[in-house]
């Protein structure tokens, strides 16, 4: 004879079993589309003083 605790442990193993989530991959149907238009614009701006500035101009072999 089996004793009781061991037919609720069986039973709620398979009870248990029972509830297994399931989880599924699928590929999709149609392609998957990446739209990669990007427009990229920089400005660069620089400040001098008015000192540099004719220094710039008048020694133009500092360059």
């Amino acid at each position: 004879m089996k004793s009781p605790i061991a037919v609720l442990m069986a039973a709620g193993a398979l009870g248990l079993a029972g509830c297994t989530p399931r989880i599924e991959v699928a590929a999709p149907k149609e392609p998957i589309t990446i739209n990669m238009n990007v427009k990229i614009e920089h400005e660069i701006s620089v400040k001098v003083d008015k000192d540099v500035e004719t220094l710039l101009k008048n020694r133009s072999d500092l360059f």
